[in-house]
């Protein structure tokens, strides 16, 4: 089926033709940036959930050498306030049985526009392409990287598998500098399409943490279950998900508000809603109704510490032609991080530290038999960073997940199981 269907097409053009304005375009800049990250790891657990095991991690069990990720982001941009951006990531990390997970594609394309602030102090700008709704406080490197850890968490590693749209963004700010107050306040809305399997691979492989994004186009194996046997109730999904595709011609939204405090932090509350069909399927690819809300809070609590943390909480629904219940999932996700900057203390400046707690569930809220979905557990990852110069990097960092999964067993694999891994990597930022 077109990736793209002429419904998405026309409003987002009609989007852009309300929102984007005419005004002529003088002076031209290109700004290219990115990263290449290079790691090795040692790794225990099972098999990857990458090559459709029921591992949290990225690398099977062993020791690996990988490019954990090259990614470039250009912009080009107008006098006007008018950009375009693209970015484009590659990965290489070799899997069980002489396999490999390769890749190589487009992550975000996508028009921005934004205004000059009026005497009030409010400004705004538009979004229009390819894009992730504004939900991580972590991903804000070049080429949606982690600034602070090797791998993402597991609530940011969903994001970056499985929420990825189509559409358009409106953003309005009112800039306190220029209202004598010091804060920001800032609401946006979305509107979009081609997420509708969204929710499909948090189901079956549950909770991951990594730094790999799903590329646009691309689909994701998920691991075997007895339900997708012949007779089951989902005999008819496809072999993989195709999480980026427009079903049933229904535009989701997406909603968020923002409050800066100037040289302090910030303080976000957001709402997605794919608004999917749930019996909808095309090509053995299912329409997953997804949903959630997200709280997310980044401040500096002295000179040298940050605080970062992230809740979100949310569901998932897919059923037979008949609307009967097939996967009835809810869900949840809370980390909280705290990043040292050893400035003046024994260590000098170049040095960063960084630890995380994580919690997250699953409930499986059907019958569907051979298809259980609950999960719950808990992470913690360390992470020290050396600078080696304005552009080098050199990072060790310790995960640990202790996670229930009773889906473990339809593999013969313990149910209860804790999975560690340890890398170093040298990751270059251009």
């Amino acid at each position: 089926m077109s990736r793209v269907s002429f419904h998405s097409i026309f409003y987002i053009t009609i989007f852009a033709f309300i929102f984007v304005p005419f005004q002529s375009v003088h002076a031209v800049e290109y700004q290219l940036h990115g990263i290449v990250d290079v790691r090795t790891s040692s790794t225990d657990s099972l098999t990857s959930y990458l090559a459709g095991g029921q591992g949290k991690f990225a690398n099977s069990d062993g020791s690996q050498l990988s490019l954990s990720q090259a990614g470039a982001q250009l912009a080009v941009s107008w006098d006007n306030g008018l950009s375009a951006h693209g970015v484009v990531n590659a990965y290489y990390t070799s899997m069980e049985n002489n396999e490999n997970d390769s890749a190589l594609g487009l992550t975000e394309a996508y028009f921005k526009y934004r205004s000059l602030p009026n005497d009030s102090g409010y400004r705004w700008q538009t979004k229009v392409g390819i894009f992730y709704p504004e939900i991580s406080l972590e991903n804000t490197a070049y080429a949606w990287a982690s600034k602070d850890t090797l791998n993402s968490s597991s609530l940011n590693t969903w994001i970056g598998e499985e929420v990825r749209v189509l559409g358009g963004d409106l953003k309005l700010t009112r800039l306190g500098k220029l209202t004598n107050n010091k804060y920001d306040l800032s609401l946006s809305g979305s509107l979009f399409t081609n997420n509708d399997p969204s929710g499909a691979l948090l189901a079956w492989h549950g909770w991951t943490t990594s730094s790999r994004q799903t590329l646009w186009t691309e689909k994701r194996v998920f691991p075997w279950f007895p339900a997708r046997e012949a007779g089951g109730d989902l005999a008819g999904q496809a072999d993989k998900s195709d999480p980026f595709l427009e079903l049933d011609h229904r535009v989701g939204y997406h909603v968020r508000a923002e409050w800066k405090l100037h040289h302090q932090g910030e303080l976000s509350v957001g709402y997605y809603n794919n608004r999917a069909i749930p019996y909808k399927v095309v090509d053995g690819q299912y329409g997953w109704h997804t949903r959630f809300y997200h709280l997310g809070a980044k401040w500096q609590l002295s000179n040298n510490v940050v605080l970062t943390a992230q809740y979100l909480r949310g569901d998932t629904l897919m059923q037979s032609h008949e609307q009967n219940d097939v996967v009835n999932n809810s869900y949840a996700n809370g980390f909280i991080a705290l990043t040292f900057k050893w400035a003046n203390f024994l260590l000098n400046k170049k040095h960063k530290s960084t630890v995380r707690l994580e919690d997250f569930s699953v409930d499986d809220n059907d019958n569907t038999w051979g298809d259980n979905n609950n999960e719950d557990g808990q992470a913690l990852t360390l992470n020290h960073s050396y600078r080696l110069s304005r552009q080098w990097f050199i990072s060790a960092e310790f995960s640990y997940i202790d996670s229930h999964r009773p889906a473990r067993y339809y593999n013969h694999d313990a149910i209860d199981l804790v999975e560690k891994q340890t890398q170093i990597a040298a990751r270059y930022f251009f």
